[in-house]
């Protein structure tokens, strides 16, 4: 159960002149990986209950010892996207905390915090004082407090471990602590008791027209969905809820199809979800396999989680934390290295290495989207990989971040360490070459056209008094059509994505609402180029004599 807080986080901050995605944000979000929901939750939440395995000789006597259980607890599942922490862990680094406070029933211990010049991160568990049922919890508000009390921002995640009978869990932060050491407060505010909901629907995937189900549940008024048949054997289904409470929004909600025995058979690939309509409808998008919803038997319902209760209340404990567990083996280097062939001025400006992660800070004379979407640091032929994601507020920054895995910090002073990327995918603005629409109906036509020798193959239909254009090319190279438009006298009129960034090729298409004409010159706005084999390797220390 995957609980999804903020959608498209950062991503699709629109143009205050237009009312469509900026697409190279988004294109750097799908390279971070955050529409990927299906393998990587986009911001931490509580998610599904896994069982974890005790760790080795850990006794049901030794259980009894809540700090010597805490201290012993196996962290790894929730660790699995944190290997810095995990690594650093099992050194035996970091600040041991071990402090509680116990409140309405749960017990809230912070048992260890890593603090170095790449964020704060702490360790903690939940303890229900009575047995659990299993269903989950969640908190409005979790953070840090300064010694001003001013708060700071973060998220977390954690998970029911059913052997010892605690949420185990991890709070996390860019915010790092200057000097020394700091004075916080961590705070945890109204509990949520959250339960998965499931509900029936009787879609019939051979229907390819508009399907609505009325729900009038737990805050969910009605599901309306749209299928879109693709190449390989695949459907897109679209789903638009509205709904009567808008917290229902941030738990996620998806179309599973499932067997006679109620097992899941597939939930769908999902991509570009959030609330994107006027009315607070959440949309959500998802790829099946044509012949998982064709099954014999098969039966569909839609799967999201409902906040039974909130409960004002507040967990706080105060924390002394200091940086000397991981200062002694951390590093900062002024780089300023030019990446000639990447477009808008690019350095490489900083790299900071703590025991649990390598951080790096690319720098830009004009804003463009670093065109790759794989990234490793080579460090003496050990590779670290690594995510990109965008610094709040400055546009000409970038930031990278590798996880601490099978190395220590100490030894990146004394190897070489070269930044490699991989799989460049550029963007490019289209030029003002028109392709011509006609006879426009609800039957799909096709033509073709070229974009910069691109064979481009057009398919063009009315559905629900929309207009749908379905962009595809025969060569691999070309990565999609990022948006289509159109000239109203001088004024563009934007396509609007209805699916992106989520596919295995290049097919896209864009939908125009309440459209009324026969015939249409569509132009396009940008698109991609793909180059998988394509590496860029940048030497950032040499090894010292």
């Amino acid at each position: 159960m995957e609980r999804i807080e903020k959608k498209l986080k950062n991503e699709m901050k629109a143009d205050n002149n237009m009312s469509y995605p900026d697409f190279d944000q988004m294109w750097s979000s799908i390279q971070k990986d955050e529409l990927k929901i299906a393998d990587v939750p986009i911001e931490l939440r509580p998610r599904k209950r896994k069982r974890f395995a005790l760790v080795a000789g850990l006794s049901v006597a030794l259980m009894a010892t809540p700090v010597y259980a805490a201290l012993n607890y196996d962290w790894s599942n929730i660790l699995t996207y944190r290997a810095g922490i995990q690594s650093a862990l099992a050194q035996g680094l970091g600040q041991t905390i071990e402090q509680s406070v116990k409140k309405d029933g749960f017990t809230l211990t912070v048992h260890t915090a890593f603090i170095d010049d790449n964020r704060t991160f702490l360790l903690y568990s939940l303890k229900p004082e009575v047995s659990w049922d299993g269903e989950d919890i969640g908190f409005e508000l979790t953070g840090l407090k300064n010694a001003k009390g001013n708060f700071i921002e973060g998220s977390y995640t954690h998970s029911w471990n059913e052997e010892l009978g605690v949420f185990q869990g991890y709070f996390e932060t860019d915010w790092v602590v200057e000097g020394q050491m700091a004075d916080v407060e961590f705070t945890m505010e109204n509990i949520q008791f959250i339960s998965n909901e499931k509900h029936s629907i009787s879609y019939n995937p051979n229907d390819l027209t508009t399907q609505v189900f009325p729900i009038q549940k737990d805050g969910v008024d009605t599901v309306t969905i749209q299928s879109f048949e693709q190449d390989k054997g695949k459907v897109l289904l679209k789903s638009a809820v509205t709904l009567t409470d808008l917290k229902v929004r941030n738990t996620g909600i998806f179309i599973e199809a499932i067997n006679d025995r109620t097992n899941s058979i597939e939930n769908g690939k999902r991509s570009f979800s959030g609330n994107q309509g006027a009315k607070g409808e959440y949309f959500s998008q998802q790829l099946f396999e044509s012949d998982a919803l064709h099954q014999e038997g098969t039966k569909f319902q839609i799967s999201y989680n409902r906040v039974l209760e909130t409960k004002e209340s507040d967990w706080r404990i105060k924390l002394n934390l200091a940086k000397k567990q991981l200062e002694n083996a951390s590093f900062k280097q002024v780089l300023d290295i030019p990446i000639d062939n990447v477009p808008g001025g690019t350095k490489i400006h900083e790299m900071t290495v703590t025991p649990t992660q390598v951080r790096l800070i690319l720098t830009q004379e004009k804003y463009e989207t670093f065109p790759y979407s794989d990234y490793q640091l080579d460090v003496g032929g050990t590779l670290l990989t690594g995510n990109i994601s965008g610094i709040d507020g400055n546009p000409n920054e970038t930031e990278l971040r590798f996880e601490m895995k099978g190395l220590d910090a100490a030894s990146l002073e004394n190897q070489p360490i070269t930044f490699v990327a991989k799989h460049r995918v550029e963007g490019i603005y289209g030029d003002y070459n028109s392709t011509r629409l006609t006879n426009i109906s609800a039957k799909p036509q096709s033509v073709t056209s070229n974009i910069a020798g691109y064979p481009i193959s057009w398919t063009y239909y009315m559905k629900d008094n929309n207009l749908y254009v379905e962009s595809l090319s025969a060569n691999p190279e070309f990565a999609g059509v990022n948006q289509t438009y159109y000239l109203d006298d001088k004024e563009k009129i934007h396509g609007t994505p209805e699916f992106m960034g989520m596919l295995d090729n290049n097919k896209r298409m864009d939908v125009y609402e309440n459209f009324d004409k026969k015939e249409l010159d569509i132009l396009v706005y940008n698109y991609l180029i793909n180059k998988p084999n394509d590496e860029l390797r940048v030497p950032l220390t040499s090894v010292k004599q």
